[in-house]
């Protein structure tokens, strides 16, 4: 496998952390191709893994838990008594491991299944006894167990499970369902979720106990069955023929942690990252609920012919309940490399009645043409070759200033990040990569020259990742450009897949260091200048990661600075702030940043009351749809009724739709979408980096 770090590949293949488990009747166990693959893992683990790791007590105490964890996270179904059999695992789970003695852990998940299947049933047999849809009462459903103690009795789940039953009926009673129609969501439900319990096999088992294994190390490395590797190029990310989205699990549901540069999802405009999707349908027919199905069953629902439809129904990021969702259709296309290209635009910036013209370069990802490149072609596409032709195009155009555009762009081939720092610095390093035995090997540009060595800035987000990373870091070290936007992503590992006897394993196996020293791991890139953003580091990057590499530094290669950025740094940022008070679609990330954090910090319990609950629900809609129309306000918009309406309206939190360029800063700024901002304050802050450079030569003369 060639050496790059994409964010889609580790992050598409995130095993969900399911409550599926197999039939009480179908014990299931080991077989010997899984005995031997674990032991396989283990010993890749132990040799092949970057990290350093010991095999005792502490860790097996650590595999252990999250086993338990992946099996009932929420304390929903196993006793404590249910546990206590196997808690010598928690002491003997690398003896377990390399010695391919899994039966305990599969008599564990037996068990987990038994109690599973008796809860589903016990919830139909409410259904069937007549469900009461009186939500009269003061009680309250705590959201997140997973820190609850384990329940010593069945009766206290009962409890449990019957203010779940009563949550689950007051959900769909708040979409306006009627009582038939909530039975029957219920029941399609919990019988689809037995159904699929039943056909669990012990490869299932297997996937869910190395997946405690491996994700007790780090978050990109794991396993991957026979019918994973098989598929490993689809399940990346669906954008060979679906939708274009990397989807995750978050708990019992399905989450969207980021969208294919140029792919369906993206051009559609209708999915964000951290969205959750509750049903799937195609272009005909009923939804099917997605709640609590296993990742890859999902993404087989989304996955279909190019040209079919697909129709999500999705509970945006920003909501604070699961009872505001909408329906959303997309239509399933390939994503090809004319989809993914680097483009150009001229945007115009006045000051003091004067026009000043700054080039942006939108870049997606970093891709190349391997197969015209290994043939031999003169004219294959990459990232480093389009962007030069952009470049060229925009001198042509008398731009003072480039804006590289990388927010959302998760990585690709590192070789293109090496090629396209050349453009911007004559000769140097690029990047260090250090392996498991310490060995540093520095990567750089060899080429004399560059194609612009004129005024820079990087614009990155919080999906901006690995290869992006790369680039920024690089710019910022050398002092070639000033990096503008929020922190980015932080994935410095380098993974490869390698085969097993039985299935696959992803392994980490070496870290990403700037020339500074500094790795790009966890923490990222930090901007120069901070823009605000409505994407939530706790819940998006890889410090929200369990068990993610820590940031560490090594030593600095040998490189020349090219400027000095950070002695007009200072004005800069005060120059921005200045602008962003004054900005309405600034004003309104922050504050809505700041309430969307609120809001989940104490969304810690929902209301059993109907007429609570719907209040509790306007207040806090009431307070983000203020917000969305205090922007509005200020920039001419009409204003929204509901909140929700926000989601579907051109003006609202999208990623750069296309909209004219020219003069967009003076007079028709209600055009500007939230998002679109940050290119034009990018652009703002490029502009006064060339004014302030200018009046640093004067000075010199």
């Amino acid at each position: 496998m060639s050496l790059f770090a994409t964010l889609s590949r580790s992050v598409a293949l995130a095993v969900m952390l399911v409550i599926t488990s197999p039939a009480a009747l179908a014990q299931l166990a080991p077989t010997d191709e899984q005995r031997q693959a674990a032991v396989e893992i283990a010993e890749a683990l132990r040799y092949g893994h970057y990290a350093d790791i010991d095999f005792d007590e502490q860790w097996s105490q650590e595999a252990f838990q999250r086993y338990l964890d992946i099996l009932d996270g929420q304390r929903s179904y196993l006793l404590n008594r249910d546990i206590e059999p196997y808690r010598h695992l928690e002491d003997d789970m690398a003896d377990a491991l390399f010695d391919g003695d899994l039966d305990d852990a599969f008599a564990l998940y037996n068990r987990l299944s038994e109690r599973h299947t008796n809860r589903l049933e016990w919830l139909l047999a409410e259904l069937d006894d007549g469900l009461s849809l009186e939500f009269d009462s003061n009680e309250r459903l705590e959201v997140n167990r997973e820190d609850a103690p384990w329940a010593s009795r069945e009766s206290e789940l009962d409890e449990l499970w019957r203010k779940r039953l009563k949550n689950d009926a007051l959900t769909l009673a708040l979409t306006d369902q009627d009582a038939e129609q909530i039975e029957d969501n219920l029941r399609q439900r919990y019988e689809g979720q037995l159904s699929r319990l039943r056909q669990t096999e012990s490869e299932d088992v297997f996937g869910l106990l190395m997946a405690a294994v491996s994700g007790t190390i780090d978050p990109h490395t794991g396993y991957l069955s026979p019918r994973q590797g098989e598929s490993f190029d689809i399940q990346m990310s669906l954008s060979l023929e679906g939708i274009g989205a990397l989807l995750q699990s978050d708990g019992e549901y399905v989450k969207v942690s980021s969208l294919v540069p140029g792919g369906p999802a993206e051009r559609a405009g209708v999915l964000e990252p951290a969205d959750r999707i509750i049903a799937v349908g195609q272009e005909e027919g009923e939804m099917v609920n997605v709640v609590g199905m296993r990742l890859d069953n999902v993404v087989d629902l989304i996955r279909g012919p190019k040209g079919s439809v697909v129709r999500l129904d999705v509970v945006p990021a920003q909501a604070v309940d699961m009872t505001r969702s909408q329906i959303v259709e997309i239509t399933r296309d390939t994503v090809s490399l004319e989809d993914q290209a680097a483009d150009s635009e001229v945007i115009e910036v006045k000051r003091d009645g004067a026009p000043h013209r700054i080039g942006v370069i939108n870049v997606p990802t970093f891709y190349v043409d391997f197969d015209a490149w290994q043939a031999g072609e003169e004219e294959y596409r990459s990232t480093t070759r389009d962007v030069a032709r952009e470049i060229e195009k925009l001198k042509k155009e008398g731009v003072e200033g480039i804006v590289l555009d990388l927010r959302n762009n998760g990585g690709g081939a590192l070789q293109e990040a090496n090629s396209l720092i050349g453009l911007f610095i004559d000769r140097g390093p690029t990047v260090q990569v250090r392996d498991a035995q310490g060995r540093i090997q520095l990567y750089g540009d060899s080429e004399a020259g560059t194609v612009y060595d004129g005024p820079l800035t990087v614009l990155v987000n919080r999906l901006s990742a690995s290869a992006s990373e790369i680039f920024a870091g690089a710019i910022q070290d050398y002092g070639r450009g000033i990096v503008v936007g929020a922190s980015t992503f932080g994935k410095g590992t380098v993974q490869t897949l390698n085969e097993l006897s039985h299935g696959q394993i992803k392994l980490t196996r070496a870290k990403f260091y700037r020339i500074s020293g500094d790795s790009t791991q966890n923490r990222g890139v930090e901007p120069d200048i901070t823009f605000p953003s409505l994407i939530d580091p706790e819940r998006i990057g890889e410090s929200s990661l369990d068990n993610a590499l820590a940031w560490d530094t090594v030593q600095n290669a040998q490189y020349r600075r090219y400027g000095e950025p950070e002695r007009v740094l200072p004005t800069l940022i005060t120059r921005h702030e200045e602008r962003a008070k004054e900005n309405p679609n600034f004003r309104y990330l922050e504050r809505q940043s700041t309430l969307a954090r609120q809001l989940r910090e104490q969304h810690t319990s929902v209301s059993l009351n109907r007429e609570q609950r719907q209040r509790e629900l306007e207040a806090q809609e009431a307070e983000q749809l203020s917000l969305e129309n205090q922007r509005r306000r200020a920039l001419g918009l009409p204003e929204l009724e509901e909140w929700m309406d926000a989601r579907s309206d051109g003006t609202t939190p999208t990623e750069d739709p296309e909209v004219e360029s020219e003069g967009e800063t003076e007079g028709n700024e209600e055009e500007v979408p939230v998002d679109r901002a940050h290119v034009l304050e990018a652009a703002e802050v490029l502009l006064d980096y060339v004014h302030l450079q200018n009046q640093q030569r004067m000075a010199k003369r």
